[in-house]
C-alpha cells in the first residue's frame, strides 16, 4: 500500500513533545504526532478511591476526550455519560499506565493521567501513552528532587501503531486514512527492554495470519526502545 506521505512501511511520523505545556499540572506534554495533537497532564492527589483504602498502595487512573473540533465533524461532548469508544481507551490507557507504575511506592496517593485530543488524525491513544510517560517523567522527578520519593517508579515504556494491508508489508504509525483502509490496526505497548504491557486492536473485517500478527507485534517492540530515547531527548531539550 502506497502510504499517503510518502513513507516506508516502518517509518514513523514526526514527533514533537512540549514539555511542562501548562503551569499548574504536577507533570504536562503536548504531543504532536504528525497533525495529531493530544494534551496529557497528570495530577497527585492525596488519598485513594474506595476500592484500594486500606492497601497499601497507591492508584492510577486514566482520563480521555476528544475535543469537540477534534475531528472534521464537531465531536457532541460527553457531559453525562461516556461513550463505548472512550470508555475503552479510558480503560487502555489505564491499565497501560499502571503496569508500568510501582504505586507500592506511592502509598495514599492517585494519579490521574488527564489525555485532552486537540486533534484527531490517527493514533490518539499512541500520542496519549508517549504524553502520560513524559508528564509522569516531570512529576516523579519532582518528587524525587523534593526529597518525597526516594526510588524511581516508573518503567521506560512507549507505544506505537502498526497495521496489515494485506501482503506482507506491515506498517507503522497508521494516520487516519490508512486506519480506514487496513484489515487489521494493533496498538502495541512495550518496554524499552522488549517486555510487553498491552496489545489493543484485532482484525477489521478479515482474519489476521497468525504471521502477520506476530510480525505486527514484533515490529512494535522493535520500535518501543527508539521511541522512548525520543521522549527523554526532547524532555532534556525542553528544559529551562
Amino acid at each position: 500500500m502506497n502510504r499517503p506521505d510518502g513513507r516506508s512501511p516502518t517509518g514513523r511520523r514526526p514527533l514533537k513533545i512540549t514539555p511542562r505545556y501548562l503551569d499548574y499540572a504536577e507533570g504536562s506534554a503536548l504531543v504532536e504526532l504528525g497533525r495529531t495533537r493530544v494534551l496529557v497532564a497528570v495530577s497527585l492527589t492525596p488519598g485513594v478511591p474506595r476500592h484500594m483504602q486500606g492497601k497499601r498502595s497507591g492508584w492510577l487512573m486514566a482520563e480521555y476526550n476528544l475535543l469537540p473540533r477534534s475531528t472534521e465533524s464537531r465531536t457532541q461532548r460527553e457531559r453525562f455519560k461516556l461513550g463505548g469508544r472512550t470508555q475503552e481507551v479510558q480503560r487502555f490507557l489505564g491499565r497501560a499506565f499502571r503496569a508500568a507504575v510501582d504505586l507500592d511506592l506511592l502509598p495514599n496517593q492517585t494519579i490521574v493521567v488527564d489525555a485532552d485530543v486537540i486533534q484527531a488524525d490517527g493514533g490518539t491513544r499512541v500520542a496519549a501513552i508517549l504524553g502520560g510517560y513524559a508528564a509522569l517523567v516531570q512529576a516523579f522527578d519532582a518528587l524525587v528532587r523534593a526529597g518525597r520519593l526516594d526510588d524511581w517508579p516508573l518503567t521506560e515504556f512507549a507505544a506505537i501503531s502498526l497495521g496489515w494491508a494485506g501482503g506482507d508489508e506491515v506498517l507503522v504509525d497508521l494516520d487516519a486514512r490508512e486506519d480506514d483502509r487496513v484489515h487489521a490496526d494493533l496498538t502495541v505497548v512495550g518496554t524499552a527492554e522488549g517486555e510487553l504491557i498491552e496489545i489493543h486492536g484485532g482484525g477489521e473485517g478479515r482474519p489476521v495470519p497468525r504471521a502477520i500478527y506476530d510480525r505486527m507485534v514484533d515490529e512494535g517492540l522493535r520500535q518501543i526502545p527508539g521511541l522512548v530515547a525520543e521522549v527523554h531527548k526532547q524532555l532534556a531539550e525542553g528544559v529551562s
